[in-house]
């Protein structure tokens, strides 16, 4: 009996493909709209956690100056080499740290110029912070002790100062310093802020601070915390470890900053998923006024059909086959809706995380809910018509003109 009521259903909607088509227009919409939604903040918060990851694991930055990212700014007391040396000695969870500086430089080779951000610091930075060297060569302790006249390009220096040219061996100026280039990154890309992390130039720091900047401050420290430690329990150990040696009283405010990038990507996990979480709420009223379309149109089906559901009812049709029959057209047309959908999510998810730039990352279990929805959409909103067909007076349906 069920295989010929939904046949009936099927036959129905064939019958008028156009109207039908209209009516799951809103479940098409809606189910697509809140799977694309979905599926993209998933990659995005998926991009998110693998770039924070991949500038470095456990890793924390010791800055100056008392906002988040207050940097370079005047006014900041700036760090010392000591200071790198005294958290390696007096932290026992560290496993490396790194002393760093930058500037913003102008590298030439030729005819070729760019303006790239120059990096002083060693070898652990390169490995703390997920980088390493494809072809060439690190710098020798040697090199980084008498701070010798020479770097390290990233991909996108190397491209733009000598394109499909091999670096390696070469001299380029860094504004008024010729340095011999010893090596080239591997790429990184962009960063969650969308800075392009290949376009540096590495050089040992004392070099850095000897023939650019003529002073001995370093800007940041950068600290990689031991797997098996607590990121949260070393910050304090720095915190107090820093004010020590600041010499700050315990009415003093911190003149520097501890940015564990642990929080900072749970705080932009967090705010990417909530995001999409009001997306996809506002794309979910779209399935809504598709349920209302259904009722719509059902209802005029009810109407349309009142002599046939009168010719049934007299011959010995049950009201219960009569309310299935309506029910089933209604969850038919809903779940094809929601099928159309899932299809269009799909061709919107690629098309979308493309042109973003993100990973495409297939998620089943929102595609499954949003099919389920739809189909009980069309039993919410079809019910109403359905048991209207299912009371119909058989007498007055036969009448009915």
């Amino acid at each position: 009996m069920l295989g010929n009521i939904i046949i009936l259903a099927l036959r129905e909607i064939r019958r008028n493909v156009l109207r039908s088509f209209l009516t799951i227009l809103g479940i098409i919409i809606g189910v697509a709209a809140v799977i694309t939604m979905v599926t993209v903040g998933g990659s995005a918060t998926a991009q998110i956690q693998q770039q924070i990851a991949s500038m470095g694991s456990n890793l924390l930055m010791v800055m100056p100056g008392k906002r988040m990212g207050a940097g370079m700014e005047a006014g900041n007391v700036l760090f010392k080499e000591d200071d790198a040396v005294a958290i390696a000695r007096d932290i026992n969870s560290i496993a490396a740290v790194a002393p760093v500086s930058t500037r913003s430089l102008q590298a030439i080779f030729g005819n070729q110029n760019w303006t790239t951000q120059v990096t002083g610091s060693d070898n652990v930075f390169i490995g703390i912070t997920n980088r390493a060297v494809k072809t060439g060569r690190q710098f020798t302790d040697n090199e980084l002790r008498s701070g010798a006249a020479v770097c390290i390009l990233g991909e996108t220096v190397k491209t733009k100062l000598f394109g499909g040219q091999d670096a390696v061996g070469e001299k380029i100026r860094l504004q008024k310093l010729s340095c011999e280039v010893l090596g080239i990154l591997e790429p990184k890309g962009q960063n969650t802020m969308g800075m392009d992390q290949d376009d540096v130039v590495i050089i040992p720091l004392k070099t850095l601070q000897r023939r650019v900047t003529g002073n001995q401050d370093v800007g940041v420290l950068y600290v990689s915390v031991s797997n098996n430690a607590s990121t949260e329990k070393v910050q304090q150990e720095l915190s107090v470890l820093m004010r020590e040696r600041r010499h700050l009283s315990p009415s003093d405010d911190d003149n520097f900053n501890v940015m564990d990038m642990k929080e900072i990507a749970k705080m932009l996990t967090s705010t990417t998923q909530l995001l999409t979480a009001l997306l996809s709420a506002v794309a979910a009223v779209s399935l809504l006024v598709g349920g209302i379309g259904i009722m719509n149109i059902m209802l005029v089906s009810v109407t349309e059909r009142t002599r046939e559901i009168g010719t049934r009812l007299a011959i010995g049709a049950l009201e219960r086959e009569v309310l299935l029959q309506f029910l089933i057209e209604a969850v038919v047309l809903s779940s094809l809706g929601g099928l159309l959908g899932i299809v269009l999510a799909m061709a919107s998810s690629v098309l979308l995380t493309a042109v973003l730039n993100v990973p495409f990352i297939f998620n089943g279990s929102i595609i499954i809910i949003s099919f389920l929805f739809s189909a009980a959409v069309g039993v919410i909103f079809g019910y109403m018509p359905a048991k209207k067909a299912a009371r119909l007076n058989p007498i007055d349906a036969l009448r009915y003109e």
